[in-house]
């Protein structure tokens, strides 16, 4: 029997399973109870693929001899597989147990250790592998295979530098052990080490050219950085290798939306949760996807899908309500925004910034959501501030999207032109798409420099910037839409500001001030507020002095409205419309009869809904929508309305200034944050106060009574039209002067050595 024992191990040990077997159950036949032989089959069975087999085998060994360590720590590793085939968690607390017989019988065991960390950290005990894997060291500090686990759960514990310092220990040691450049380069990525975890990436699949895990990190890597073209490159090459990768598809997706590819990208997703139907990250991606091009429709049955399986899905809340309101769909408006709010104050990632200033009236709840969102989502800087620059002129450089025939751009095409060139230099940083427009041309020719970034990543914008030596630099867009607020996290200019693109705090680090007023911002907030607060004189909107109105002669027949009865309007993206204004809205028309109240167009779903809710209050044919036009016939029919009604939480701001360029009277009803006191600034700045209410009820007795009393709305309508010409609010070189005040004053305080402080800047006339 020992020669035939022995055979049978020289069998084994040559990876000749089947021999080995069939000589190990000879023995058997012979002896039943020979624990080696039975110790060995059970290996064997382990090896050739059969667990259960192992399992049973390797037990009835143990009965044979009950203090056999090494058969106890195989066990264990039969016991670790069978968890993962079946996905059953109990599977490795029976593997935990019996590497703890194991070390029992010899404490000392190096790779019971080992192995009983890493069936904890399957069940995510991470402290106690962590401290199984460090008792293994201990025994035997050249362990690599204990080095490489160690440094997998450092990484999931978040503790980047120990995790970088075992992988370090183990491509020194083996420098084949491709997965561990890969992990490596995982913890590199983290650390915004991007150029060494590239490296790592590289050595990974020279080592293997068909690594699937370090092509789809190496893409990861790519995606961090910007470089769109190259991480998709390294995702198709993935899916070219395993093409039911679901992550990698979602990757994908997520990468052709950015590149404009919707098609492809909505191909990409679905394939996504073709494979993987509970992959919730791409029914989220698909959503996001969905809104990319407008079909909110679409976007808010797969975030309904997403709040459904899984409420607590980040941003998902925030995401159904943000898609419902662009379709004027109210359905669990309350539930939802009470949902969002009481998420926020329990500290839960359900809403992003800019949905927040849409659904709530309390500057503290969105100062919450944005720090909550700042955490999760975009880089803290600890980049500090450079050394003061020494120019001539201060070099400030505006940084948008929206440079071409925006909201934006109309407010501030004029300031461009009208500042000092004696005192600053003025670039803009622009990845807005280039439209052609008549604004576009003005845009390119208001400023020094004007430098298209839309290709750069955000590292190459900032070293750019950097470079420049930027002493102040403007984000126009704070968290609006095709934001690039990553860019200025690497502190690309001494002084960094918020300005008008979004009215709210931005929560970061690395913003020192938003240019405000005492009404929007009122001094008793700034605690909501992570920016210094710059006061200006006035009204913190600029406006443009130039801006023309077209004189063609306009009728209400020829836009669709009553000859004779009374318009109330409003102008607004009907994202904005809440279900208790609009129910003002409809409370007024059943009380001025023939009034009618004139909208934008908002697509065929959310006018359905609108004329939906107002049937059974007034006729739905009193809702009158009006279709897209240019800005100078569109100022121009503004003519045509009475009253303009302002919008809350969120109020007009630019379509204010629209209306009360155009002459037409606007009634805003004062919020309590920044996006819903935007009216009240303006309609002070332009002398008319009393246009000004602080709750609903007062805005629809006022509505009501302009509407009934012609005198009073046409001395409304007069004393703007003079005031318009003689107020500060249309003057932008009174603006431009303070706004410029305001820079200096900033510049002048980091030259002083000082930090950023709140201040005020006095009128200048």
């Amino acid at each position: 029997m020992t020669d035939i024992f022995a055979d049978a191990v020289a069998l084994h040990r040559l990876g000749k399973f089947a021999g080995a077997r069939r000589l190990y159950k000879q023995v058997l036949r012979q002896q039943p109870h020979y624990f080696e032989a039975l110790h060995f089959l059970g290996l064997v069975e382990a090896q050739s693929g059969h667990p259960e087999r192992a399992e049973r085998i390797i037990r009835q060994a143990l009965k044979c001899n009950p203090n056999a360590a090494e058969a106890y720590c195989n066990l264990a590793n039969v016991q670790g597989e069978l968890a993962n085939v079946q996905g059953e968690l109990g599977r490795f607390e029976d593997a935990i147990a019996s590497y703890n017989k194991a070390l029992q019988i010899r404490p000392q065991y190096a790779n019971a250790l080992n192995g009983r960390g890493a069936a904890l950290q399957a069940i995510k005990r991470f402290d106690d592998a962590l401290a199984s894997y460090e008792m293994a060291l201990a025994i035997e500090p050249g362990f690599i295979g204990a080095h490489y686990n160690r440094g997998n759960v450092l990484l999931q514990l978040g503790k980047l530098a120990d995790a970088l310092a075992s992988f370090d220990k183990v491509v020194a040691t083996e420098p084949y052990h491709v997965q561990a450049f890969v992990d490596r380069g995982k913890v590199l990525n983290q650390l915004g080490q991007l150029e060494n975890a590239q490296e790592s990436f590289g050595t990974a699949l020279r080592l293997d050219p068909h690594c699937v895990d370090a092509i789809y990190n190496r893409g990861n890597a790519f995606l961090r950085i910007g470089r769109l073209e190259d991480a998709l490159a390294s995702f198709n090459h993935v899916l070219a290798l395993e093409p039911k990768f679901p992550a990698a598809l979602n990757n994908r997706g997520s990468i052709l939306v950015r590149l404009g590819r919707m098609d492809e990208a909505q191909a990409s997703f679905d394939k996504a949760l073709e494979i993987d139907p509970d992959f919730l990250d791409a029914l989220s991606n698909r959503g996001h996807a969905a809104v990319a091009v407008n079909a909110y429709d679409v976007a808010a049955e797969d975030f309904r899908k997403l709040v459904d399986r899984d409420p607590g899905f980040p941003y998902a809340l925030g995401n159904l309500l943000y898609c419902r309101m662009h379709l004027c769909d109210w359905r669990a408006f309350d539930q939802l925004t009470l949902q969002i709010r009481e998420g926020v104050l329990a500290g839960r990632r359900v809403v992003s910034p800019g949905q927040m200033v849409a659904f709530t009236d309390s500057p503290k709840d969105q100062f919450d959501a944005t720090r909550i969102w700042v955490e999760d989502v975009h880089p803290k800087s600890a980049v500090k501030a450079n050394t003061p620059y020494r120019h001539d002129k201060i070099r400030l450089a505006y940084v948008s999207a929206d440079f071409h025939d925006h909201a934006t751009a109309i407010l501030t095409a004029r300031l461009f032109e009208l500042h000092d060139r004696t005192r600053f230099e003025i670039v803009a940083i622009s990845f807005s798409p280039n439209d052609q427009s008549a604004m576009r041309i003005r845009l390119m020719a208001s400023f020094d420099r004007f430098i298209e970034v839309g290709d750069k990543t955000d590292r190459e914008v900032a070293d750019m910037m950097r470079s420049m030596e930027v002493d102040i630099a403007v984000d126009l867009m704070g968290y609006a839409r095709r934001n690039r607020t990553e860019l200025f996290a690497s502190r690309p200019a001494n002084i960094q500001v918020s300005y008008l693109g979004y009215p709210a705090t931005m929560s970061s680090t690395y913003i020192d001030y938003i240019l405000a007023d005492a009404c929007v911002l009122p001094p008793a907030d700034k605690g909501n507020y992570s920016e210094k607060a710059v006061y200006l004189p006035d009204t913190y909107q600029v406006n443009d002095s130039t801006r023309r109105i077209s004189q063609r002669p306009m009728t209400r027949a020829e836009v669709g409205l009553p000859e004779n009865g009374f318009v109330f309007c409003c102008f607004n993206n009907h994202w904005k419309f809440t279900p208790r204004v609009f129910g003002v809205w409809l409370r007024l028309l059943s009380a001025v009869e023939g009034s009618v109240m004139w909208l934008l167009e908002p697509g065929a779903i959310a006018a359905d809904n609108l004329r939906r809710v107002a049937r059974g209050v007034v006729a739905p044919e009193r809702l009158v929508f009006a279709r897209r036009m240019g800005i100078e016939e569109h100022l121009a029919r503004h003519r045509l309305a009475d009253l303009f009604l302002d919008t809350l939480p969120y109020n007009a701001h630019t379509t204010t200034s629209d209306a009360l360029w155009a002459g037409l009277p606007v009634l805003t009803c004062m919020g309590h944050a920044f996006p819903g006191r935007v009216t009240a600034s303006l309609l002070r700045s332009i002398g008319l106060p009393e246009l000004i209410v602080e709750s609903l009820e007062a805005y629809e007795v006022t509505a009501l009574k302009l509407a009934r009393d012609q005198a009073a709305l046409s001395d409304v309508r007069s004393r703007l039209a003079q005031n318009r010409k003689t107020r500060p609010l249309f003057d932008t070189g009174r603006f431009c002067r303070h706004i410029e005040a305001a820079y200096i004053t900033m510049w002048e305080r980091h030259q002083r050595g000082e930090l950023p402080e709140s201040f005020s800047i006095d009128p200048i006339d």
